[in-house]
């Protein structure tokens, strides 16, 4: 059994000491989640029916006394701009954007300096003269217009603290530091109106200088007690860190010199075990979390898991530690909230942001939305099922529509939705309007929902979220008109979605619990599982962000890191304090994201090891699979073997053949399942989109002379013809594709280069005496292949670029965009011609031979290719060299030879037994 856990014990006590004035006793505690246990243990302690004493945390506590309400950091920010502009002069102020880059620092430090109840004139006119004192050596004439003005901001601070805090006096609303300087300022008018009234202080660690005055305030008029969970170990070394605060106030507190110090506590020396485990990233950590509370359950099937904590370091890591809990976990308890960031509305209307500001910041009178915004925010899943998009999406992908203005977005859908139209309405009519066109898109989404589907009441919870933000900021700027630009609006919108959170519902006294690092304090647990016991996570190391040097900091009694640390320390010593099991949790990653050296914290605990500690190290790595991964083998039914034969009557194409030595598979899915390619907007050119346009232009250009010679007249007509006719071919196959700028414009142009080049070449062959007759351009030929050794015959089609008659000869050639040396179409054996890919030139321009030969007659053939990126080499002809000699000719014995090979490949394709094997 755990030892009397902190809580149980001022249980005990406030039912003893208190029992007649429960209902006059406030108890303070340093968190609002302590609450529900206290009144638990209030539970046990009694086995009467009493009142509940009222229970607080400080902060609240400490509103009370000031009479002021809290307000949050987004809407001090906004007063504090209020301030600003009125006591500025026009010419001086700033946009809200750059004010709120150093306003931020500055009201923290104002923070700090009101909460250590320091004089605020004295700290600010100090920064002044270290400013001062850094550029002493300046003459008065080398001080530049930007010096004069940042020594300037430095004389002005104590006029903003002075500013802001009477204009938030006025208000009765405030920052922490402010409510503290008041409430301390208030003192003696509170503890005369609460004289009656008992104050029970419980589970404190460090206090800033207005809470200690508070305290000490109502302990020296005997109205309230403190009592701290101070352990021997901690509190009676010099230097560990976990008692420094509880060090500084047993010495320093004139109540402790005529009273005991309460209490002091022997369990951080109790017999532990400590398991130190140390895993790669931060998967492995939620991973190995989820597998050591299985390993609990196990040993023990029914115990509860109340007395069971997971402590996350870092708050990122609670959905992968949730996807890794075992099944058998039942109850749970989550204290932390949901980061509002990542959740699908709140990337809903980021997308809706970039989309608009996108269209906002482009010069010209219309309003252009980019296609990869609008299909981002169209395709959203709270948008897609409800918008009735499906036909505008696919017009934009297949007319590519890299720019597209608002007017032909409506134009091309018809009957728009009213969702559709809140979309797409024009954010010009400043912030309050588009926070308000947010707002109303929000609810059309909610409307959407299902109230008895779980997953859309999470999905709705989400978008309610994003709602309430909204609507504060809707609040925010009814009350301060002078910030009106959307991208303030944008930059301020994703400040505070970064802070929103969305909360867990459970019950919070039975099952395991999650927590992070600060709902931890002053609750104990039997067994803990701590993540993230890295530097920089655990402690979470310095930051600096205050306008107030260390030295100065350090002189003045505020918290520097050191303290910060101190605090950190306490916490994770209190959470081992009173538990038998630990598992402490570290990324052995050294480098990369969410790294660092392991916590000092293991290594104080390794160096400063109790005798009842027993403590053991292992480090766990995932189990990696033998193979990274196992290539697809898909057996072929009865089902695949019809297709095939529907394939062999209806045409295999020479790329067919050639896709199937490339990969199996990739011939499975296109030519068996007929899987085709998403269509997706071609924002810049694809080669393959390029090589239709040649192909298409030269169609054009030569399409007139089928069935004649061609002269050089008609080649230098082409040459006249050539710019229109690519611009044509573009405009047909890349629709609305941007070609005017970028790299379409230099794909425009070495369209152009390569028809322009292939002419010139033409050209050259005449002059040189060539006669040319075009027989026929893009045309598809087929031709039957029986064999004795197929099943059945196989029809052998495909498209031809180009046929033509060359001094007598018949030359079949295929056009490439791509390179292609000699090398590529020159063949030196027929053996394994069909089971290596660098052949596949070969197997295609062969099958166009073998289509023409009847056609062909008695007329020698040749076939090949010209390679666009190789025109110098002009066109290269298929060639056998079996010894020296290349023969160029493709005669019947050449096809013969040829069609043994393709038989072998088609059996195989054919052959039930062989599966299709995937190539990796």
């Amino acid at each position: 059994m755990i030892n009397t856990s902190f809580l149980e014990k001022i249980a005990g006590v406030v039912i003893q000491n208190y029992s007649e004035r429960l209902s006059e006793t406030t108890i303070v505690l340093p968190n609002k989640r302590a609450k529900v246990f206290l009144i638990e243990a209030l539970k046990k302690a009694t086995s009467k029916t009493i009142l509940s004493p009222e229970i607080v945390s400080i902060e609240d506590f400490v509103q009370d006394v000031a009479a002021i309400r809290s307000i949050d950091s987004i809407e001090l920010l906004f007063e504090f701009y209020e301030v600003y502009l009125s006591i500025t002069e026009k010419q001086h102020q700033q946009s809200f954007e750059l004010f709120a880059n150093w306003a931020k620092t500055l009201l923290q430090d104002f923070n700090e300096i009101d909460r250590y109840l320091l004089e605020p004139s004295h700290v600010l006119s100090y920064l002044k003269d270290i400013e001062d004192i850094k550029r002493w050596g300046i003459e008065v004439e080398n001080k530049t217009k930007l010096l004069e003005n940042y020594i300037d901001f430095w004389k002005l601070l104590p006029l903003y603290y002075e500013s802001l805090y009477g204009h938030l006096l006025n208000k009765s609303i405030g920052y922490q530091g402010l409510i503290y300087r008041e409430a301390v300022n208030n003192l003696d008018h509170f503890s005369n109106t609460i004289q009656d009234r008992n104050f029970v202080f419980a589970g404190f660690n460090a206090l800033n200088a207005a809470e200690e005055k508070i305290v000490q305030h109502l302990l020296a008029l005997d109205q309230a007690k403190i009592y701290w969970d101070a352990d021997q170990v901690f509190l009676n070394d010099p230097f560990h860190d976990a008692g420094l605060f509880l060090r500084r106030f047993k010495e320093k507190w004139k109540h402790y010199k005529s009273h005991p110090f309460e209490w002091i506590v022997d369990d951080f020396s109790q017999s532990k075990n400590i398991q130190i485990i140390g895993t790669p990233k931060t998967i492995g950590q939620a991973k190995l979390a989820g597998s050591i509370i299985e390993d609990i359950i196990n040993q023990n099937p029914v115990a509860s898991l109340d007395k069971v904590a997971v402590v996350l370091g870092e708050e990122n890591l609670l959905i992968p530690v949730l996807n890794s809990l075992p099944a058998s976990v039942g109850a749970l308890n989550i204290t932390m909230g949901y980061s509002g960031k990542n959740n699908p509305s709140q990337i809903l209307v980021a997308k809706f942001f970039k989309m608009h500001t996108t269209a906002l910041s482009r010069t010209g009178g219309s309003y252009v939305f980019y296609y990869k915004d609008v299909l981002d925010v169209l395709t959203h899943p709270l948008v897609e099922p409800y918008a009735n998009c499906s036909h505008l999406v696919r017009i934009i992908k297949e007319n590519n529509y890299t720019f597209i203005t608002l007017n032909k977005l409506l134009e091309l859908n018809a009957n728009p939705s009213k969702l559709f139209l809140l979309l797409f309405e024009k954010w010009d009519k400043g912030s309050i309007a588009v926070l308000e066109n947010i707002s109303a898109l929000l609810l059309l989404i909610k409307g959407n929902f299902n109230n008895d589907n779980q997953e859309e009441k999470i999905a709705k919870t989400f978008v309610y979220a994003v709602f309430k933000v909204i609507n504060k900021l809707i609040n925010y700027y009814s009350k301060h008109k002078h910030i009106d630009n959307i991208d303030t609006l944008h930059a301020i919108y994703k400040q505070i979605i970064d802070i929103a959170e969305v909360s867990f519902e459970g019950e919070p006294l039975r099952g395991l619990q999650i927590m992070g690092v600060l709902e931890s304090r002053v609750l104990d647990f039997e067994t803990v599982i701590v993540t993230s016991m890295n530097e920089g996570k655990f402690p979470a190391g310095k930051s600096q962000n205050s306008f107030i040097p260390y030295d100065v900091k350090k002189e003045l009694g505020l918290p520097t890191y050191k303290e910060k640390d101190a605090i950190y320390t306490y916490h994770f010593y209190h959470l081992l304090q009173r538990a038998k099991n630990i598992y402490l949790v570290y990324n052995t990653e050294n480098d990369g994201l969410d790294a660092g050296e392991r916590s000092r914290f293991i290594t104080q605990l390794e160096v400063e090891k109790q005798k009842q500690h027993n403590l053991t190290f292992d480090i766990y790595n995932p189990v990696l699979p033998t193979t990274a991964y196992q290539p697809m083998v898909i057996p072929k039914s009865e089902a695949v073997m019809e297709r095939l034969k529907e394939i062999a009557l209806t045409g295999f194409s020479p790329s067919a053949l050639t896709s199937y030595i490339r990969n199996p598979i990739e011939f499975y899915f296109q030519k068996i399942l007929r899987i085709r390619e998403v269509e997706e907007v071609e924002e810049n050119i694809a080669l393959n989109t390029l090589g239709t346009i040649i192909h298409e232009t030269l169609k054009a250009l030569y399409e007139p002379f089928i069935g004649k010679f061609i002269s050089e007249t008609d080649l230098l007509n082409g040459f006249k013809l050539l710019d229109d006719e690519v611009l044509k071919q573009f405009k047909l196959v890349y629709k609305e594709g941007e070609i005017k700028k970028g790299r379409n414009l230099l794909a425009f142009e070495v369209a152009k280069r390569n028809v322009s080049n292939f002419l010139k070449m033409e050209l050259e062959s005449i002059k040189n005496g060539d006669a040319i007759k075009i027989i026929a351009l893009e045309q598809t030929f087929e031709r039957e292949l029986t064999h004795p050794k197929l099943p059945f015959p196989v029809l052998i089609k495909g498209n031809v670029d180009r046929i033509e008659l060359r001094n007598g000869r018949i030359r079949i050639i295929d056009y490439k965009t791509g390179k292609v040396e000699k090398t590529n179409v020159v063949l030196k054996s027929w053996n394994g011609l069909t089971e290596e890919l660098k052949n596949d030139k070969i197997i295609q321009v062969l099958a166009y031979a073998f289509m023409f030969e009847k056609e062909a007659g008695e007329t020698p053939i040749e076939v090949g290719i010209v390679s666009f990126k190789n025109l110098k080499s002009g066109f290269l002809p298929f060639g056998f060299r079996a010894e020296k000699d290349l023969d160029i000719t493709v005669t019947h014995n050449t096809l013969q030879y040829y069609l043994e090979e393709i038989v072998l490949l088609l059996n195989e394709i054919f052959d039930a037994n062989f599966p299709f094997e995937e190539k990796v």
